[in-house]
């Protein structure tokens, strides 16, 4: 039986950012393809995001049925289904006849069944295997989508421009199946064990974790999703537009937007570490009073060095939140219900991204100006912080231990 934090768990957390970056492409290349997938089907652009949208749905809903997979099945189980499903479902897409079947194959097959399955599974996988380094495996596992995010592009691009969208999708679709499948094997096998003393045991059982019950922390932890990733969206969804908007042009957005996805990593890292030294719910609140300071930056300047600099800035400091949740989640609960739990919030944070883009263009159509779009930004992100204040107040008013505190003091 593998221990903790060892180096059957390292080579575990490498073989879950692979799978993460490879099975992440699902998040990223209908963003590619959209301008040909528009001109083959003759829609407008409104009809040609509508399969993006729908993958962006799928994943937030499958976040929480390949959660509950995992937690029943096993992750081997899982990342296998995961990579069968992303290989049917680009390689059905490049055959669809219409948009609405282009669109169905990759909001089902493609989002909900395939994708869904290398994030939230594979975050709560990995902190099964660690606990005094648990955070910084967590926000290592949770980087792998930023890294897809770097790798896939580039790649996507040169096969749409050279061989065509179709012939693109078989690809991508023959790579998840024949890379994830063999990786998935490597997954098999029990957990760890884990010995939790009796006081952990009891504090558990009595489902009165932060002085909440199970579901109404799990419940909470939801709306904090939301709160933080609404005002997240802001500058993810809008810089492009933004930079057009000031004169820069919408190519400085999209460095700018590189800028911010390349430095979340380096976020995501660092994140981890400090949670190791002071705790998910501290680490949270960290997150939260820095995104919301970096929202207000945005407010007070709009030069083209500045927005880098902020940008640059905005990344480093977002990186970190969502992985916070689930580590909050393995400290709280035990490993049996962390994949559903976590599966929730990162519906909630998926969707509470669609929520900010969408909430944020109607605030530009309404005052045809980005600086009232920013300080909506700003009054959710002061929403989630005082969510991370309560939950810091509860947790050090001596509330009962969370079973990861509890087993982390019985370690020797």
């Amino acid at each position: 039986m593998a221990e903790l934090d060892s180096r059957a768990s390292w080579t575990r957390l490498l073989i879950l950012v692979l799978i993460a970056t490879i099975g992440a492409v699902g998040m990223w290349s209908i963003v590619l393809t959209l301008p040909a997938v528009q001109q083959e089907f003759h829609v407008d652009r409104g009809a040609a995001s509508l399969p993006y949208t729908l993958t962006m749905v799928g994943v937030a809903l499958g976040s929480v049925i390949m959660g509950r997979m995992a937690d029943r099945w096993g992750v081997a189980a899982t990342i296998a289904v995961g990579a069968v499903c992303l290989g049917a479902g680009y390689i059905g897409a490049a055959f669809a006849g219409s948009l609405w079947q282009y669109a169905i194959l990759h909001g089902v097959l493609v989002g909900m069944l395939g994708s869904a399955a290398t994030f939230g599974p594979l975050v709560t996988e990995a902190s099964h295997w660690f606990l005094r380094r648990r955070g910084l495996a967590v926000s290592i596992c949770a980087s792998g989508n930023y890294i897809a995010g770097t790798v896939w592009p580039g790649l996507i691009e040169h096969l749409v421009q050279t061989q065509g969208w179709r012939w693109a999708e078989i690809v991508i679709g023959t790579v998840c199946i024949a890379t994830m499948l063999p990786l998935s094997l490597l997954l098999r096998g029990p957990t760890p064990e884990v010995h939790i003393p009796k006081p952990a045991q009891a504090a558990a059982a009595s489902g009165n974790l932060l002085g909440f019950s199970p579901n109404g922390l799990t419940a909470l932890l939801v709306f904090a999703g939301i709160t933080c990733c609404a005002a997240m969206a802001m500058p993810q969804v809008h810089i492009v537009a933004y930079c057009g908007d000031l004169g820069y042009g919408p190519a400085s957005g999209a460095q700018m937007l590189a800028l911010m996805l390349g430095c979340g990593v380096v976020s995501r890292i660092v994140s981890g570490w400090i949670a190791d030294r002071i705790g998910g719910v501290h680490t949270l609140l960290l997150g939260s009073m820095l995104q919301g300071l970096s929202l207000l930056l945005y407010l007070a300047f709009d030069g083209l060095n500045s927005l880098y600099a902020i940008s640059a800035l905005f990344g480093l400091v977002q990186g970190g939140l969502v992985p916070s949740y689930a580590i909050i989640v393995r400290e709280c609960f035990p490993a049996r219900e962390a994949g559903m739990r976590f599966g929730f919030v990162l519906m909630a944070s998926l969707l509470g991204m669609a929520l900010g883009g969408w909430m944020s263009g109607l605030v530009f159509d309404a005052t045809g100006s980005y600086r009232a779009a920013f300080a909506n930004g700003v009054v959710w992100n002061l929403l989630n912080a005082a969510i991370a204040v309560l939950l810091v107040v509860r947790q050090q008013g001596g509330r009962p231990q969370p079973v990861s505190t509890a087993v982390a003091l019985s370690q020797p």
